[in-house]
């Protein structure tokens, strides 16, 4: 898939070479082929951090544009519907913009065969902007040479013809994340089966299989963020091995979840009352996470409750 991805994107990154190294303002301009998923970019442009506003009309961009700097990146989307739109005009109007040294702007041209955007076209039952009362094909055609302009000046060209929804956000992550502001959220949680799941984790580890500090009278009313539990738990002969195997698949699934465009995500550690075993082996955990260069946030959810007031029941894991 990824190779499909790369023979499609037919310019790559823009130079940067001559952007100053502080812009007031970064702006990506976004159009394209109706159909080709200008729609779909943006949405993910706005989960990358940029603020995306879609078929502004041309007048107003001046104003848009030309305001106040602002270190927040701004994705803006325009195609043959955009009130005021003449592509001619917007090049000419694009270089005096990019005069302004406080400016970064960069043009997106998302772009798609003509039979895959009539397939589109007919399996949505949308009419074509520009086709009226003739069939879609001449829509599309009148549109492309209304758009030839652009496409030929535009500085990334990514053809979405042989494009799933998926592979089009992909490449826009992989095209534009380094500028994004937001980085995905780790969490690492501790929690008591005993005061039910944690319904937003999306990794969850049973840690029951180790030996209950609970039923240890020195350590009843300690937790996994005392030395003494943490001690008890090493002493586990299954702890060490286990703890490995796990590290291992998070720093391998941690970064695929990133790359597929994750938000957040949250990993949680279980055990019956939630305030040693499960604690202790977050914490634990979130500190190797560190080390593997993520920033995760640590949160106990019943570490507050008293050990009396937990369901331990009779001495079972």
């Amino acid at each position: 898939m990824a190779d499909k991805r790369a023979n499609r994107v037919v310019m790559g990154e823009p130079d940067q070479s001559s952007e100053p190294a502080k812009p007031q303002s970064r702006i990506l301009l976004v159009t394209g082929m109706l159909g080709a998923g200008k729609t779909t970019a943006l949405r993910e442009l706005e989960d990358l951090g940029w603020e995306s506003i879609d078929n502004f009309p041309i007048r107003l961009l001046d104003r848009l544009v030309g305001g106040d700097g602002n270190d927040h990146p701004l994705a803006i989307g325009f195609d043959c519907r955009t009130r005021g739109f003449v592509p001619a005009e917007i090049i000419e109007q694009v270089k005096r913009w990019v005069e302004d040294d406080g400016l970064a702007i960069t043009t997106l041209f998302l772009d798609c065969a003509g039979h895959e955007l009539e397939r589109r076209f007919n399996e949505t039952r949308r009419r074509h902007f520009l086709a009226g009362d003739l069939p879609v094909s001449s829509g599309i055609a009148a549109e492309r040479e209304l758009l030839a302009p652009l496409r030929r000046w535009a500085d990334v060209l990514i053809d979405t013809t042989d494009f799933s929804t998926n592979d089009l956000k992909q490449t826009i992550r992989e095209q534009f994340r380094q500028t994004a502001p937001q980085q995905m959220t780790v969490t690492v949680s501790s929690f008591g089966f005993s005061r039910g799941k944690p319904p937003t984790a999306d990794l969850v580890f049973d840690m029951r299989y180790l030996d209950n500090p609970h039923w240890e009278e020195s350590l009843r009313e300690q937790t996994g963020l005392d030395a003494p539990v943490g001690e008890f738990i090493e002493r586990s002969a299954v702890f060490a091995s286990t703890f490995d195997k796990i590290r291992a698949l998070l720093l391998e699934l941690l970064p695929r979840y990133a790359e597929q465009g994750k938000a957040y995500v949250n990993i949680a550690f279980g055990c019956t009352g939630g305030r040693h075993r499960s604690v202790y082996t977050a914490e634990k955990m979130a500190q190797v996470l560190r080390e593997g260069g993520f920033s995760p946030t640590v949160l106990h959810r019943n570490l507050g409750s008293r050990a009396e007031d937990l369901v331990e029941g009779t001495q079972q894991p």
